[in-house]
């Protein structure tokens, strides 16, 4: 479903933050261990280390919390708390629970599950939110997923690590959100799942195939709906799934490399956390100004997939005008 708002209040984000464990596990340790090395792991994926630890929880809360002291609000300012991901500490209650309780939360909270996808999901649904009255809405993607990843998988070890980010979004006369594209595909749900349980089970080669033409047509069909091409877009937030898969749909797109926004060879996929990790390391280098446009897009389990473009307004980065 491609849609493009039309009234309502607006949305723009005028905090965010990470957060990241802090051990880090590189692709020496895993050569040291497992039937791989460092020169196949990097050419194949574009990963050089990734970051294992903590709670979904704990690292959501960190995040959360660098988003509201970014904006200066605490959290009985925020009216609903959306934390995607797909490696819950609970099966029951929802996580957003306890992160709510943490930041003092006044609002609703719940979990959102579109795999690598979430965020983008979550963006969506938040502005979706505050344009049926509510003023502020945190937006966060917190993964564990090294805790459901079979650690002695060469094939799904060397992919997945552990982090969050989050965005602070509040009610505006302006929007940032200019277009969006949500799709599924339920019979490709096998490609890439895991059993409540059990570990990730991925088909690799096909997920590849499949990753790169929905990123690719969900995008075109964002920025069609925006009125928008590939030559307006100031930077592009690829899910942080794998360098090859970024490189071939950014090529099909005509982005060029120097306009990609990319942290997976310091984080590896760290699913719904992966699009705000790489939006908020491009903010804090400054690579973000005021009416730029900026295409988030991704894909998952699912077979999930998501676009959004957003025309960058509110609060400036540092160093940009």
């Amino acid at each position: 479903m491609t849609t493009q708002r039309q009234t309502g209040s607006g949305a723009t984000i005028i905090g965010w933050g990470t957060a990241l464990p802090d051990t880090i596990v590189t692709n020496a340790d895993l050569e040291a261990r497992l039937d791989t090395n460092d020169a196949w792991i990097t050419e194949r994926t574009g990963i050089r280390e990734r970051r294992h630890g903590s709670t979904t929880a704990a690292l959501a809360v960190r995040a959360g919390r660098a988003a509201l002291d970014m904006a200066g609000l605490t959290g009985a300012d925020v009216d609903f708390v959306l934390l995607a991901t797909t490696s819950p500490d609970y099966q029951i209650p929802s996580t957003a629970s306890q992160v709510q309780e943490e930041l003092a939360i006044a609002g609703g909270a719940c979990d959102l599950n579109a795999a690598c996808s979430g965020f983008v999901y979550g963006l969506v649904q938040a502005h979706g939110l505050i344009a049926m009255g509510l003023g502020r809405v945190l937006l966060i993607g917190a993964e564990t997923l090294s805790r459901v990843t079979d650690q002695d998988d060469r094939n799904t070890a060397i992919l997945f690590g552990d982090g969050a980010g989050a965005v602070l979004l509040e009610a505006t006369d302006h929007d940032q959100l200019l277009a969006f594209d949500l799709g599924s595909d339920g019979s490709a749900r096998t490609l890439l799942d895991a059993p409540i349980g059990g570990y990730i089970r991925m088909n690799g080669k096909e997920v590849f195939r499949r990753a790169v033409t929905v990123m690719v047509d969900s995008a075109r069909a964002s920025m069609a709906d925006a009125g928008v091409t590939a030559a307006d877009l100031a930077l592009v937030v690829p899910h942080q799934a794998n360098i090859r898969i970024i490189e071939a749909a950014c090529s099909r797109l005509e982005v060029p490399t120097d306009r990609v926004a990319t942290v997976l060879h310091e984080t590896g996929n760290t699913s719904s956390a992966s699009i705000p990790l790489a939006l908020v390391r491009a903010l804090e280098d400054g690579r973000v100004g005021e009416n730029d446009l900026v295409l988030l897009v991704g894909f998952g389990a699912g077979m999930s997939w998501a676009s959004a473009v957003l025309r960058w307004t509110g609060r400036i980065p540092e160093g940009r005008t």
